[in-house]
């Protein structure tokens, strides 16, 4: 691995425990196209960790400076090519602590989730990252009950509940605590 644009190894440590942790705040974006009734959420993998996968919303880390609605446009912009004005997010509808154990790296992060309603569209991934380029294997348009039967893993693992509360204001923002989606799991 020896591309200098992204960010990290995933190279895997001996010994889980000692793999460095990264602090940030992250916001992540639940877009549902309600005529169709699906969401878009891309597959996401570990390279340091042989056939890790998973799916997650678009979003990511929270600018120094940077308001969460703000990052929350540009992190959609730049995953999906989707260009949202922040009075058509909506939220935040839950916030969370989740630990992401990597290969490489232990990354702690406070999220929060916001939902934006919109026709589904063709992605265009071509401002993804170069980090986002080597991990990110697809995207999808998941229904509702995609979600329910699937097998596969799905961060966060409550997507379900949280698109269902997405028309029940009076109940955000959900705290869904201290979680750890992780590929490595820290065996001390």
């Amino acid at each position: 691995m020896s591309d200098p644009e992204l960010e990290r190894t995933y190279v895997p440590v001996d010994d889980p425990a000692d793999r460095p942790r990264k602090n940030r705040s992250t916001v992540r974006v639940i877009l549902i196209d309600p005529k169709a009734g699906r969401t878009l959420l891309f597959e996401d993998s570990d390279p340091g960790v042989e056939g890790s996968r998973w799916w997650v919303t678009p979003g990511g880390g929270i600018d120094p400076g940077e308001s969460e609605r703000a990052a929350a446009v540009r992190e959609v912009a730049e995953e999906t090519g989707c260009v949202l004005a922040p009075d058509r997010l909506i939220g935040p509808i839950a916030n969370r602590h989740v630990v992401h154990g990597y290969s490489d790296q232990v990354i702690e992060q406070d999220e929060a989730f916001y939902v934006a309603f919109l026709d589904q569209f063709a992605v265009d991934t071509s401002a993804h990252t170069a980090d986002e380029q080597f991990t990110i294997l697809s995207h999808r348009w998941w229904s509702h009950d995609d979600l329910r039967h699937t097998d596969d893993w799905i961060w966060p693992h409550e997507l379900v509940e949280l698109w269902s509360l997405a028309g029940e204001p009076g109940r955000w923002p959900v705290n869904l605590g201290v979680q750890e989606e992780s590929t490595v799991l820290d065996t001390h």
